[in-house]
């Protein structure tokens, strides 16, 4: 099941293939029509495609804690604030830090 706008956004990504914006975009509408594995394969394509594109490790995190991963979460949100902190983008980190926070700390993800 597709909604339009799914429909425009692969529309724009044909156009703008190397769009990491319209990569995340995509992986949010999955998100939002509850298609968890779909957005999951979209976050993880922008990770490897473009992985100083900060926005991307809060909501992966996000989705790995409901799809049940929390170890997987704690690695995103630890990657993303490197990402970060080499940004020095201080909102992404602080962000960041508080969802890994929220999990736990790294002695519980050992």
């Amino acid at each position: 099941m597709e909604s339009a706008r799914l429909q425009q956004l692969f529309s724009f990504l044909e156009n703008s293939p190397k769009d990491s914006f319209i990569t995340f975009a995509i992986a949010k509408e999955y998100e939002s029509l509850e298609l968890h594995q779909k957005a999951l394969e979209y976050y993880n394509l922008l990770v490897q495609n473009d992985p100083s594109y900060i926005g991307t490790y809060y909501h992966l995190g996000k989705l790995l804690e409901l799809l049940g991963e929390p170890e997987k979460a704690f690695a995103t949100y630890k990657e993303g604030m490197n990402v970060a902190k080499a940004a020095g983008d201080q909102h992404a980190l602080s962000e960041l830090a508080g969802a890994k926070l929220n999990l736990g700390d790294d002695e519980d993800f050992e």
